[in-house]
């Protein structure tokens, strides 16, 4: 699976946790999941877990405490597939 289908995808995840989804419009790999898009840190936890079932992966701690931008999860979620 290519960049592009991950970050796809990891935005319709977001949809769920965004509590303002209309900030996922000009979201890019950039994109700080708790500042910019304003999801709690519980929910980020929610969010991994959603992943990991959409996928098809595991993510340990160590590298879930390395999320906080959409594309550090992009870049997870690729490795994890690679």
């Amino acid at each position: 699976m290519d960049d592009k289908k991950i970050f796809e995808e990891m935005i319709n995840i977001l949809k769920v946790y965004t509590k303002d989804p209309t900030l996922l419009e000009k979201a890019t790999l950039d994109t700080h999941i708790l500042n910019d898009l304003k999801v709690n840190s519980a929910r980020l936890v929610d969010v991994i877990i959603k992943c990991e079932d959409v996928f098809g992966i595991s993510v340990d701690d160590d590298e879930a405490d390395k999320i906080r931008t959409i594309g550090d999860a992009v870049r997870i979620v690729k490795q994890k597939l690679g």
